[in-house]
């Protein structure tokens, strides 16, 4: 007896979940060491917001962009052990606009769809993580937030919001993928450094609001200076 092939693919819905729940376990895994920065776009916003020291934002974003290249690196060696994939056919999920979105948007709209997800995103992080939020949940909900924005985004742009998520695929991807890498850099980024500002001056917070292990250092240091 023989039966047929099962689909493979977990479809847009699975793929949502896949990043989402990514983001979840490794907030909670590493977040109470690190602040859990796994994106350029969320440490600039979190530093504009005065929640990340100045000295660590450019390692943070040199080691998330390396740490994306070595990922891509290990989903191409993976892929490749597919019969008949081919990298210029079937691409590495790499992010895109015009002809190369999956619903073929434009450019304007991939802009703005990747700089506003990424300014609602950074306010949720900044929300969540803020210290007058239930303890304990933000992470579930930062990873709820991305399962969300990529459910709304994968059909625009592949969904990006994370700077350095495009730039791996896109470097071993090459051609196209590199040349429209620039907006998944530029679009982000933006988004974050509004929501950074914006988010201090909504609440009317001081500013020293840092996250993980130094928060509650700053906060004593504050009621010894009053």
């Amino acid at each position: 007896m023989t039966f047929a092939a099962a689909p493979t693919g977990i479809g847009m819905v699975g793929v949502a979940l896949a990043f989402g729940l990514t983001v979840v376990t490794m907030a909670y895994a590493v977040g109470h060491l690190s602040g859990g920065h796994f994106n350029p776009a969320v440490t600039l916003g979190l530093w504009l917001g005065r929640r990340t020291r100045s000295r660590d934002v450019l390692p943070y974003m040199a080691t998330q962009v390396v740490a994306a290249i070595a990922a891509a690196a290990v989903l191409f060696a993976v892929a490749e052990g597919r019969p008949g994939y081919r990298l210029d056919v079937d691409g590495l999920a790499a992010n895109g606009y015009g002809v190369h979105s999956p619903d073929k948007y434009t450019v304007g709209a991939a802009f703005l769809i990747e700089a506003l997800l990424t300014l609602v995103f950074v306010l949720i992080i900044l929300g969540v993580t803020d210290r007058r939020a239930p303890a304990g949940l933000g992470p579930l909900a930062i990873g709820l937030a991305l399962t969300v924005i990529h459910l709304v985004s994968i059909p625009v742009t592949n969904t990006s919001v994370n700077p350095a998520r495009s730039t791996g695929p896109a470097l071993i991807a090459g051609g196209w993928a590199l040349a429209q890498l620039w907006l998944f850099w530029l679009a982000p980024l933006l988004g974050a450094a509004v929501a950074g500002v914006v988010y201090r001056h909504l609440t009317g917070e001081t500013g020293a609001e840092p996250v993980a292990a130094e928060g509650q250092d700053v906060a004593e240091g504050e009621k010894i200076m009053r």
